[in-house]
């Protein structure tokens, strides 16, 4: 069988031999008093100087408590910008941090913190109750909260100490960060991220996104995910950006941020571009700084973009990537989108797309999973050998579970999740197709779509849609815009309007609970 390998067309990219945190604070004498990260409410705010300051400082005083190589760290926060200051003060000291969604329930957090072994815990004083009841059970000696000491709980001002420099580690093999993602199967599992994947997939995406140096951009995608984490704090931050952290997204108080504080990069998922697109309130506000939206996360579709990036005068863009790949393997050159997909294979990075049945690699237009190997592929799962073999291949090949294209451009378009995919009589049916075209009917306000099975055709697509406010939605207004865009197999043939689509934090749809319905 012939390998047929598609390289990034972008130049390779030199990857420093520096830690995350090294990397991060590069330029940090040279932009001493701009500002690093401040939170879009004005009440927090870092200069790259005090930055630097406070990671060190925070790193001595974690030394003092144990904190060192093989030693894991909790941190269940929103964003804000001391997120910053206790990711790289846990870096420094030579541990792991493995950052927890704050919105999950005790039992969720006890899972994770047991799976991680993490012995302390950082959280927000909102998330002290869930974080004193997750511990249960656990390693876990020490809940610091960031900001003022509840009981039971010890105050982030006490645990500054003596500034120390990094701690040796090998660059290559040390887990510095371990996100939980369910990959392509299963449940959540621990990624294992190092320096080195860090450090790398922050040069890999300079040919992508070319920051100038008068750049602030809006934080408001969740830092304990990937895309938040590595594109948005350690990539805005590692390239001079003003980084603008928001701890959960609102509307109005993203589109005041951006007028009043001259957002030029504004990083959302489809959701948010949605709402960028359709709702009135946009127009209140002057957005002319915006250069560039940036999606990912989950598939935005061609139309959407294209309404958004009419409505606001800039690119409207996404890329592609997953947790286990650092996260970016494609992104979207400025310039050169190319409407529907994830724009190119990112410098260092080769691809690969194989047909999963035959195991046969396809060429140029035609679809198959998506392989990706180069330097930002994790180490594996955390003691899950299984789970890692089944993702990694021997020769380093990571197998995405994404059904991709290539077209001839070298654009990657994500046509869906292999496990998504519906089996309609025999032929497949991408809901994310049907689901890119759906939301473009003008009384459709969000819109998944899942298999359901059939005892004549094995599995039948059903449309959860919700309304635009005001509005009602019949199948056979689905039907009829389907009917006029796509094959008969891929017609809707149930629909459920429900009141929204349930999401991740990350903004991907969450077709368990629709399933489970």
């Amino acid at each position: 069988m012939t390998t047929i390998i598609h390289p990034s067309p972008l130049p390779d990219v030199e990857i420093p031999e520096v830690t995350i945190t090294q990397h991060v604070l590069r330029r940090a004498d040279e932009l001493a008093d701009r500002v690093a990260i401040r939170d879009a409410a004005g009440t927090s705010s870092y200069t790259y100087t005090q930055l630097s300051a406070a990671i060190h400082s925070l790193a001595g005083g974690l030394a003092e408590r144990g904190v060192q190589p093989g030693v894991v760290v909790g941190l269940m926060a929103p964003n804000l910008p001391e997120y910053a200051v206790v990711f790289h003060g846990v870096a420094v000291a030579g541990g792991a941090v493995t950052t927890i969604n704050p919105t999950y329930g005790p039992e969720e957090v006890r899972h994770q913190l047991q799976d991680a072994g993490a012995t302390l815990l950082f959280t927000v004083g909102p998330f002290v109750d869930t974080a004193l009841s997750a511990i249960e059970g656990t390693d876990v000696t020490e809940v610091i909260v960031i900001g003022d000491a509840a009981p039971g709980t010890t105050g982030m001002a006490d645990v500054f100490g003596e500034p120390i420099e990094q701690v040796s580690v090998d660059l290559a093999t040390h887990t510095v960060v371990l996100p939980y993602s369910s990959g392509t199967t299963g449940l959540p599992k621990g990624v294992m991220l190092t320096h080195r994947n860090l450090v790398a997939n922050i040069e890999q995406c300079i040919h992508a996104i070319k920051y100038t140096d008068d750049e602030v951009a809006l934080a408001a995608l969740p830092f304990f995910h990937i895309y938040g984490m590595q594109v948005l704090m350690n990539g805005l931050l590692a390239n001079g950006v003003t980084t603008v952290s928001m701890p959960r997204f609102d509307m109005v108080e993203a589109l005041t941020a951006v007028q009043e504080l001259k957002i030029t990069r504004f990083f959302a998922v489809p959701p948010i571009i949605l709402g960028l697109a359709k709702a009135p309130i946009v127009g209140d506000y002057d957005t002319s700084s915006i250069r560039q939206i940036f999606s990912g996360a989950a598939p935005l579709g061609a139309e959407l973009a294209a309404e958004a990036a009419a409505r606001l005068g800039c690119e409207v863009v996404q890329g592609f990537g997953m947790t286990e790949l650092s996260p970016v393997s494609h992104c979207t050159v400025e310039g050169d989108y190319r409407p529907g997909t994830s724009g190119v294979t990112v410098s260092n990075t080769e691809s690969r797309i194989v047909d999963p049945d035959t195991g046969e690699d396809r060429g140029v237009g035609e679809r198959g999973e998506l392989w990706v190997r180069g330097p930002q592929v994790m180490t594996g799962y955390l003691n899950n050998p299984d789970a890692t073999a089944a993702t990694i291949d021997d020769d380093g090949w990571l197998h995405t579970g994404d059904v991709a294209i290539i077209d001839e451009f070298g654009h990657m378009t994500i046509v869906d999740r292999l496990k998504e995919l519906i089996k309609f009589k025999g032929f497949q049916v991408a809901p994310a197709e049907l689901e890119a075209l759906i939301i473009t009917h003008p009384k459709v306000a969000d819109v998944a779509v899942i298999g359901v099975p059939d005892d004549e055709a094995g599995e039948v697509p059903k449309a959860f849609v919700s309304a635009v406010p005001g509005e009602t939605i019949t199948l056979d207004e689905i039907q009829a815009l389907v009917s006029e865009h796509l094959v008969s197999y891929k017609q809707i043939q149930q629909l459920e309007v429900v009141e929204a689509i349930p999401k991740s934090a990350a903004g991907k749809i969450l077709r368990k609970e629709l399933r489970g319905r």
